[in-house]
């Protein structure tokens, strides 16, 4: 590594050296990153991307935390975190003369915004929770997203995986997105340039720092009463307020699996039995790997292993990580 890559002076934005990356994962497991730079707006993420970019390092972009595992040790590099780009706001009308929607604050309070019924959109910033999104879509009366009820982590995750369940997608209300290119340039991707799947938004190595989302129009009360139910049909399911990544295996091919889902096989073949240190699998749902306390990502990823490896053992199927997992390169 470069010796230039030793001062804080060297970044554009706030930086900490040797910073803990264990509490900014939802799992509470990892080690520390050689340098963490936490850019305010996208202008300084571009910045920050082209700066690591001139000492030959790729960086990785830490959002909440969900669906990750860090390796235990020191991360070599750069890591980007997006916890100070939390924006939500609605945009101008579209056509506005101010309108770049994305890079611009919340519109000055002199200027006169649509009816939200009219005009029932959202900007929000890769940095922005996800539960954070949620509160102000139903404030406004905009539905779409209640499906996302409980899952943890920031907008920009969310948006790059895809992130939502039984009851709905992230990206059924994405109209477009801002991302960052590999070499740093930004680019503005209308949705139909974009090839979203289930548990992937289709933008291969781009980074997303912004998105601009259409939601429906219904009146608040029936959008926060269908939030509840889906939070308590959740909750019924799902550990969701345990030190947790999320679900740690996407579900399979339904052809190859009769219809089951990753829960169901790794339930029916034992799986809530398997233990690693203070790692285990969930009671309640078997996707699902919980921390009670001082787990360490090695525990993590073998008991990610043995899960994996059950299932394989015993149905012949072979499941694909939905958590991803950060290693030395």
């Amino acid at each position: 590594m470069e010796s230039r890559m030793t001062s804080s002076a060297t970044w554009p934005c706030a930086a900490l050296p040797l910073a803990d990356l264990s509490a900014r994962t939802t799992i509470r497991v990892g080690g520390r990153a050689e340098w963490l730079l936490e850019p305010a707006t996208p202008e300084e993420l571009r910045e920050a991307w082209l700066a690591a970019l001139e000492f030959g390092v790729t960086p990785r972009v830490l959002g909440g935390g969900a669906n990750i595992a860090i390796d235990d040790g020191v991360l070599p590099g750069v890591v980007i975190g997006t916890d100070r780009l939390r924006r939500v706001f609605r945009p101008l009308a579209a056509g506005d003369e101010a309108g770049d929607e994305h890079s611009a604050l919340a519109p000055p309070s002199a200027m006169v915004l649509p009816d939200p019924a009219e005009d029932p959109r959202l900007v929000a910033w890769c940095g922005a929770t996800l539960p954070s999104l949620l509160r102000a879509a139903r404030d406004l009366g905009y539905s779409g997203l209640e499906g996302l009820v409980g899952v943890p982590g920031n907008v920009g995750g969310g948006v790059a995986m895809n992130a939502g369940g039984r009851w709905g997608e992230m990206w059924d209300v994405v109209e477009s997105v801002r991302v960052l290119e590999p070499d740093g340039e930004l680019r503005d991707l209308p949705r139909d340039e974009c090839a979203p799947t289930y548990r992937n938004g289709g933008l291969g190595g781009r980074v997303v720092v912004g998105v601009v989302l259409k939601f429906r129009p219904e009146p608040r009360l029936t959008v926060a009463a269908r939030m509840k139910d889906y939070l308590r049909e959740k909750n019924k399911v799902q550990p969701v307020t345990e030190r947790s990544a999320g679900c740690t295996f996407k579900n399979p091919d339904p052809e190859l699996a009769g219809g089951r889902s990753a829960g169901e096989l790794l339930d029916d073949v034992g799986a809530k039995a398997l233990a690693r240190g203070d790692a285990i699998v969930s009671p309640l749902h078997a996707n699902f790997i919980i921390n009670r306390g001082n787990a360490t990502a090695a525990d993590v990823f073998t008991l990610m292993e043995d899960m994996r490896d059950l299932v394989a053992q015993k149905t012949g199927i072979a499941l694909e990580f939905e958590v991803k997992r950060w290693r030395p390169v």
